[in-house]
């Protein structure tokens, strides 16, 4: 057994085989053999070894040929390396002896391999390990054949495994037979990990390297709530895991009939809890858990992996078919919240060293006039279908927002000028995600309709953390004191402006953080559908009085630490249920 800490970025615990992703995509079909097929696959073991060597050789004399010897060489270093007696009597030896399917030694003994290689100091032997992975496919390739189940079609329930993932890529994911995933890299608030909370699929990454230590077919634990990953767990831990599993289910199943009623306190306080989503197809979580409306719509699906930018028919008729589902509840839009370092189609910016810092969100769509027209003109046709809003993110001037506010203008007198129906009196709001803004509250609620606030972001750049980084992700905390005065100050704010204020990050998902929000004053909360249920249950578990007095300790402390351990404390003793 081998246990793995990583970053925690969507709950839940999922027990399933392996799919290794630099395995190509497919997954290894089984892991055992019966007895007397031994020498069958152990004559299919070697068809495939045939196969590869000769595809290596076929490549080795092309090379040679058009680069010359020192280049075809490298091939043949991969064809002694697949010819080696030593290698074939270790995958021989697994298959007798241990009754392992050909395709599972050859890669549980290639990265064993790899794993030795990668621990040597001498950079030379360290870099083979990716001569061992192309060996490693090219015989899985071979031993498969028609029988390889590929990512797309799977058939049976599964863990993904790999370096990184991208947001279309978790996005595509079957949700029937992924039951979670685990990366190398990555962060919270990362739009992958947004993306695996929307769909719930419980994920960890930032693990680190770890993929020479897993095999397609092991078997894998995911916990989403404490950031672990166990290869090959033992049977008292898989027994516990199961256990966990089924406590999920039975939680889900007692607060299911919360979706018939209203978000509010034990002292008859109402609580608006809308949905973040991020594709349209979400929408039909959203109603089915009872959401108040959508307060957070992510736009940026129809970008990601896209080669062209979407068409303004692209976006109504994503932005339509949410609107027209929630009828007279509010969706709340934000426009484009990007990087242009994941923008295909535009040209990359010259010196974009941070792009945390750099051209992203609302600084990207006003240096892109056109492609942010495109945008508010279908978000404006979609007005007329229902209670639409809508928010600009990263906003972190008046500036900023002046400009965001005259496009708007202007592309409301575009389509006048057509005789285009739209919401002239659309409510226009902002991201709360920067200390700047915090700062300047006052003149903010001065100009806009509502705001939200994203703590995501808010944390990040309150902290100088970067969400995305594992070597300081444990300094990226929503409970810093830094972080909830800041909270505090734009709640206490847009009480004196009357300006409505939500909250829609991660933090506001977390029941641990739900009573101090009451208690600081928020009356909404925008979180994924999958945690609406439980944040409701926490909301009708209390009375605003209880978190009044919660709030009023957890300011007084002096770091997140102590903040998170009483708050635990009082959701314990308040609404056991919830604390895992």
């Amino acid at each position: 057994m081998q246990k793995l800490e990583g970053i925690a970025v969507s709950p839940g615990v999922a027990i399933a085989e392996a799919l290794v992703l630099d395995q190509e995509g497919f997954r290894i079909p089984q892991r055992f053999i019966a007895r007397d097929e031994v020498e069958s696959e152990l004559t299919r073991l070697d068809a495939a070894v045939d196969a590869a060597g000769d595809e290596i050789a076929r490549n080795r004399d092309a090379i040679t040929i058009e680069l010359g010897e020192h280049y075809g060489g490298i091939f043949q270093a991969h064809l002694r390396m697949l010819r080696d007696p030593r290698l074939r009597g270790e995958v021989e030896q697994l298959v007798r002896e241990r009754r392992y399917a050909p395709e599972y030694a050859v890669s549980r003994t290639l990265r064993r391999y790899a794993k030795v290689f990668r621990s040597l100091d001498a950079t030379f032997v360290a870099q083979r390990v990716s001569d061992i992975f192309d060996i490693e496919k090219r015989l899985l390739r071979h031993l498969l054949g028609q029988r390889r189940e590929e990512i797309s079609k799977l058939t049976s329930p599964v863990i993904i495994l790999g370096h990184d993932l991208t947001p279309s890529e978790t996005a595509n994911l079957d949700r029937d037979f992924v039951l979670g995933f685990g990366t190398e890299i990555g962060g919270p608030g990362s739009h992958t990990a947004i993306v695996a909370e929307g769909l719930q699929i419980p994920a960890v990454v930032g693990i680190g390297p770890f993929l020479t230590d897993v095999s397609g077919g092991d078997v894998v634990i995911i916990d989403g709530d404490l950031g672990w990953i166990i290869i090959e767990p033992d049977e008292e831990t898989l027994a516990r895991y199961r256990h966990e599993a089924e406590e999920h289910r039975s939680l889900a199943e007692r607060l299911a009939p919360l979706a018939d009623v209203a978000g509010e306190t034990v002292d008859g306080t109402r609580v608006q809890l809308f949905g973040n989503i991020e594709f349209p197809v979400e929408i039909d979580r959203c109603t089915a858990v009872g959401a108040d409306g959508v307060g957070l719509y992510r736009t940026e699906f129809l970008y990601l992996g896209a080669e062209t930018e979407p068409t303004e028919d692209v976006h109504y008729d994503a932005y339509a078919r949410v609107v027209r589902t929630m009828g007279d509840r509010p969706v709340c839009i934000r426009t484009l919240d990007l990087g242009a370092d994941k923008m295909e189609h535009l040209p990359r910016p010259d010196d974009e060293r941070n792009p945390v810092l750099g051209l992203r969100s609302i600084r990207l769509s006003l240096r892109n006039l056109s492609l942010f027209r495109v945008q508010l003109r279908a978000v404006l046709r979609a007005s007329v279908l229902g209670n639409v809003k809508l928010m600009f993110p990263l906003i972190s001037t008046l500036m900023e927002l002046r400009q965001a506010k005259m496009l708007l203008a202007e592309v409301m007198e575009d389509l006048e000028e057509s005789g285009i129906e739209f919401n002239r009196d659309i409510p226009v709001g902002i991201m709360v995600e920067v200390p700047s803004v915090v700062m300047l509250m006052d003149r903010f609620i001065e100009e806009v309709d509502f705001l939200s606030i994203g703590t995501n972001d808010l944390v990040q750049y309150t902290l100088a953390v970067d969400r995305g980084n594992k070597d300081v992700a444990n300094l990226y905390t929503a409970a810093d004191p830094a972080v909830l005065r800041q909270i505090d100050t734009v709640i206490k704010a847009s009480a004196i402006g009357s300006v409505p204020v939500s909250l829609c990050g991660q933090m506001g998902a977390n029941p641990l953080y739900t009573m101090l929000l009451l208690g600081l004053g928020l009356r909404q909360f925008s979180v994924p559908p999958g945690m609406l249920l439980e944040l409701k249950k926490a909301v009708r578990s209390v009375s605003i009085e209880q978190c009044e007095a919660v709030a009023r300790h957890a300011m007084t402390l002096e770091n997140s630490r102590q903040i998170k351990i009483y708050l635990k404390e009082e959701l314990r003793r308040l609404v056991p249920e919830l604390v895992p």
